[in-house]
């Protein structure tokens, strides 16, 4: 090797002088630290008090949730919790996988802007997501009653009591269902010592992580009235209600197991009530929307009045056409059971609602004592259907006055028959005036030993029902069916009884027994006749969800006849 010159090496000093010190390698993502613990992001109230602000927060990931058709993001979770019971240690990080795929036990640091989204406290939009090892958070155990669920959202927890189902209204729309603690939930104005503040801290709404309308697979298909336990994932929010959204599948227990026909009555005479809910013979009004709808919903209502098997069955929400929807129900049954086993009384004033009440009854177990009577009154907007009745070779007469009182829906906004925040709901006092009208008619026309009965649309300890009994009226239900059973309708993942048989002191001594057959109540919408969003397999020509209301059943043990 030559030695170099004296001006060389002048030269390359120069070079190595003008070039300074070599460049800086640049930092690691994970060399980034927080700048917030997530306490501090969630803060102790409702909001985050660092709302707009970019920061930058560190956490274990427990729950993924990132593709498109789920939640677009990920719950992460401080493992060294403050001291703060106020305070969640949980953060839900709006990032979808496009950002960075992350996976339940990475550590991550994560840095967006802190949000309040329609009451939910996130990270949104998220700019970075580094994966900096693994860790672990525990799940916490938590108990309901709940005293809010502020302190704990965005939280990995787990709920070691059991749990029952009180709603699977969205099961099979969104994929929800409303667990409960201390067993099933019951509408506050049906029974005594339900406290409505109680219903809600006893409730917890379970998600299945997405955000996919009518999903293909589904979670389990309960009844309500079945049992979890063991429930464990990480509490969300979104559409005004604290979501958990599970981490691990949720085993259910068959708490509530379905009857196949109702429990037995006693008695030589069997009368039944039971809501259609809308059997309508012309197409796309309401009820079925074609012919094959129209099919499915005749063959479960064939079923369902099959298993019921009763004497003479008080019907409600058939189609107000003559005689030819209630005929045509009629043609169906007897199809199954044998021609003539059942007839149909023609009501002889329906009025003009769409719907009317119906009345079957067999002729080889009963005989009308007289015509059908109504009334005109305006105050009904269906009229009442009412006939008396004697078993087969005479006895003792009783008459079924068959109802469905104004509904709770289509509320005035002003005016006595608005709603007044009394949990009755609207058109209350119209209900009131119908159940008084209704003893009018029993004292006026000498009704011999009459049952009120259908659909009242008044639970059971609200005024039109204390009307009745007050009128001197027995509720037959409240006597003899044991009060967890005594519902036959949910609403809002409530449970009470819409639908009631009320009879005279007279009758009343011959009353032996009643049930309610619990085949729709119980049942999600998704297992109705219905091909809308219903996956395809899932419909079974059987009585289960045969309707919304569940039928009831009374056993007369009455002198005379045969």
């Amino acid at each position: 090797m030559r030695a170099l010159s004296q001006a060389s090496l002048a030269a390359l000093l120069a070079v190595a002088l003008c070039a300074g010190p070599a460049a800086a390698e640049p930092a690691a993502p994970c060399d980034t630290p927080a700048t917030h613990r997530i306490n501090q992001v969630q803060g102790d109230g409702d909001a985050t008090p660092l709302a707009g602000q970019t920061v930058r927060v560190e956490g274990i990931v427990t729950g993924d949730f990132q593709r498109s058709d789920q939640l677009s993001g990920f719950f992460l979770q401080d493992p060294r919790p403050d001291a703060d019971p106020r305070t969640s240690e949980g953060l839900f990080a709006f990032a979808r996988d496009s950002v960075k795929d992350v996976k339940p036990g990475d550590r991550v640091l994560v840095t967006g802007r802190a949000t309040e989204f329609n009451g939910w406290t996130e990270l949104s939009p998220v700019t970075a997501v580094d994966v900096c090892g693994t860790g672990r958070v525990k799940a916490r155990s938590y108990r309901l009653p709940s005293d809010g669920l502020e302190p704990v959202e965005n939280m990995l927890l787990t709920f070691p009591q059991p749990l029952t189902v009180s709603e699977h209204y969205n099961l099979g729309r969104f994929g929800e269902v409303v667990l409960s603690s201390q067993g099933r939930l019951f509408q506050p104005t049906d029974r005594r010592g339900v406290d409505a503040a109680l219903n809600e801290r006893r409730s917890l709404l379970v998600d299945d992580g997405s955000t996919r309308e009518n999903p293909a697979t589904l979670p389990p298909i309960v009844r309500t009235g079945d049992v979890a336990a063991g429930v464990t994932g990480v509490l969300g929010y979104g559409f005004g209600a604290y979501r958990l959204q599970p981490t691990k599948p949720v085993n259910y227990l068959n708490a509530n197991p379905r009857l196949p026909k109702p429990f037995p009555v006693v008695g030589n005479v069997k009368v039944a009530s039971f809501n259609t809910l809308n059997w309508f013979t012309t197409l796309g009004s309401r009820g079925a929307s074609d012919a094959e709808e129209q099919q499915r919903q005749l063959a479960k209502l064939v079923a369902a009045l099959k298993g019921l098997n009763a004497d003479a069955v008080a019907l409600m929400e058939v189609e107000n056409n003559g005689q030819t929807a209630l005929q045509a129900l009629v043609d169906a049954v007897n199809a199954q059971v044998g021609a003539g086993t059942y007839a149909a009384l023609a009501h002889p004033f329906p009025g003009t609602d769409a719907i009317q009440v119906g009345l079957i009854y067999k002729p080889a177990k009963l005989t009308p004592v007289g015509a059908a009577k109504s009334s005109q009154d305006a105050v009904f907007s269906r009229p009442p259907l009412i006939q008396t009745f004697r078993r087969k070779g005479g006895g003792q007469p009783f008459t079924m006055l068959v109802n469905h009182l104004k509904s709770k829906g289509s509320c005035p906004s002003s005016g006595p028959d608005a709603d007044q925040g009394d949990g009755q709901s609207c058109w209350n006092p119209t209900r009131v005036a119908q159940a008084q009208a209704l003893l009018g008619l029993v004292e006026d026309q000498d009704l011999p030993n009459p049952i009120v009965l259908g659909d009242l649309n008044a639970y059971g300890e609200e005024d039109p029902i204390d009307t009745l009994e007050a009128g001197g009226l027995t509720s037959v239900t409240k006597r003899f069916v044991p009060e967890p059973l005594r519902y036959s309708y949910l609403f809002d993942g409530l449970a009470g009884e819409l639908d009631h048989a009320l009879v005279g002191r007279q009758l009343l001594k011959r009353v032996t027994s009643a049930t309610i057959w619990h085949i729709n109540s119980d049942e999600p919408r998704i297992r109705d006749y219905n091909q809308e969003f219903n996956p395809p397999g899932l419909y079974q020509p059987d009585a289960y969800r045969s309707s919304d209301h569940d039928p009831l059943v009374i056993g007369l043990t009455l002198p005379g006849g045969h």
